[in-house]
């Protein structure tokens, strides 16, 4: 079994950070549709953080996502 590296990209501000793995995205859109304060979009149908500064940390990004492509971190 070979183990594939996957590319990330993360965006942080003070304790507040996302994750996503653009490659995994396949832009259902789920997550941008249950973020209750819009901090993702989407841009030629992959996710974008648009503004991480909104984001509360509910984790609902996380939740719905079927492919595992974004996550939330800590400090």
């Amino acid at each position: 079994m070979t183990v594939k590296e996957v590319k990330t990209l993360t965006v942080a501000s003070g304790e507040k950070k996302l994750t996503i793995a653009k490659d995994w995205c396949k832009g259902c859109g789920i997550c941008v549709a249950f973020c209750p304060k819009n901090v993702l979009d989407l841009v030629d149908e992959k996710i974008n953080i648009k503004n991480i500064d909104a984001c509360i940390q509910c984790g609902q990004c996380e939740l719905r996502c079927p492919d595992y492509a974004i996550w939330l971190g800590g400090k």
